[in-house]
């Protein structure tokens, strides 16, 4: 993981998340931009990834399961 100021580590379970190393925030898998803790809502437990929001989940949901999932 990079070396960011304020970066938090964290594991991603459901329906919570443990801070592994202690941050202000995480970066979202899909965009890069920064979800601050308080507001991180969307994350995988099984790509053990972070969104920024439902848009964000749903398009990485796509890359990892591919377009053709029913």
């Amino acid at each position: 993981m990079a070396d960011i100021q304020g970066l938090a580590e964290l594991h991603y379970d459901t329906p919570h998340f443990e801070v592994i190393r202690p941050g202000q925030f995480v970066l979202c898998a899909v965009s890069g931009e920064r979800i601050d803790l308080e507001d991180l809502v969307y994350w995988s437990a099984e790509f053990q990834e972070a969104y920024r929001g439902p848009e964000e989940a749903t398009r990485s949901f796509l890359r990892h399961r591919g377009a053709g999932f029913r």
